[in-house]
């Protein structure tokens, strides 16, 4: 399975690293403005200000943690690639594994390996799931009927009038 729409491998680092974190900063922004709404004081002018300051403190916290894991699992991902030399699922599910045990190493070895586990599930989760579209997609064009010509741009029937002159059957 070729992946047609990814950077070449060493600019695809900091491609998801900077795509993961903005990723992070978003989806924790609005996670963060929710948050701070609801937990500040009653009033609007309470709720608003704490919404823009839960975000302001916590969604580069956030964004920052989502482009470590990113470019720590597209570093992963390219050192697979470059040491196997083919790019297929197996690579992004063996960096899911070892990103999660990489970033749950300063909390001891049985922490690593459900880390490791929860990565390689939800990557091969994902990788399936991807499969699965790309198939369904495929099929979908298979059984299309061909394209139809237009029949004014058609050649003409044998016995049949060429267009602009009028048939036998207009005067009779």
């Amino acid at each position: 399975m070729e992946e047609y729409a990814r950077e070449p491998c060493p600019w695809r680092i900091v491609d998801d690293c900077g795509g993961a974190f903005t990723m992070g900063v978003i989806g924790g922004g609005v996670f963060q403005a929710i948050k701070g709404f609801r937990n500040a004081p009653v009033g609007i002018q309470h709720r608003l200000r704490g919404s823009i300051s839960a975000v302001r403190i916590r969604a580069p916290q956030i964004g920052g943690s989502f482009a470590v894991w990113g470019g720590l699992f597209s570093t992963i991902d390219c050192g697979l690639v470059r040491m196997r030399g083919k790019e297929d699922p197996w690579n992004s599910i063996t960096s899911g594994a070892l990103t999660g045990a990489v970033l749950a190493a300063r909390s001891g070895p049985l922490a690593m390996v459900g880390s490791a586990m929860m990565g390689g599930i939800l990557l091969a989760l994902i990788e399936g799931v991807g499969i699965l579209l790309t198939r369904y997609t495929a099929q979908q064009f298979r059984n299309a009927p061909p394209f139809l010509e237009d029949p004014s741009q058609l050649p003409p029937k044998e016995g049949a009038p060429a267009p602009g002159y009028p048939s036998y059957q207009q005067y009779h």
